[in-house]
């Protein structure tokens, strides 16, 4: 079994036991987190309907709440002028992981 869930902005496939990267969430290590499901697949049992996935949502457990994203290096060149700027950005992120879809 497992679930479309509406995580940090995006959407996210997650199963039991998956550990999902999300943005940055206020939940603290070790705290119960909920998300939203959109979709849920249960063997050939599709729900879609909105007043059945009203009645589910996904649990996890913050398992990291300082994580960080791969560095991304932004480089801005003016050819000619001597003008060139370098910067990096990490996107903090929040590990979870998924305990139970009901």
């Amino acid at each position: 079994m497992y679930a479309i869930v509406k995580a940090g902005g995006h959407q996210e496939k997650v199963e039991v036991g998956d550990v999902i990267l999300v943005n940055r969430l206020e939940a603290k290590k070790g705290e119960t987190v909920e998300f939203p499901v959109a979709l849920v697949v249960d063997g050939s049992k599709v729900t879609l309907a909105a007043k059945d996935l009203a009645a589910i949502s996904a649990k996890g457990e913050v398992v990291d709440d300082e994580a960080k994203g791969p560095k991304i290096n932004i480089m801005k060149y003016k050819n000619k002028t001597g003008v060139a700027r370098r910067k990096g950005h990490r996107q903090p992120l929040t590990a979870v992981k998924i305990t139970a879809i009901a």
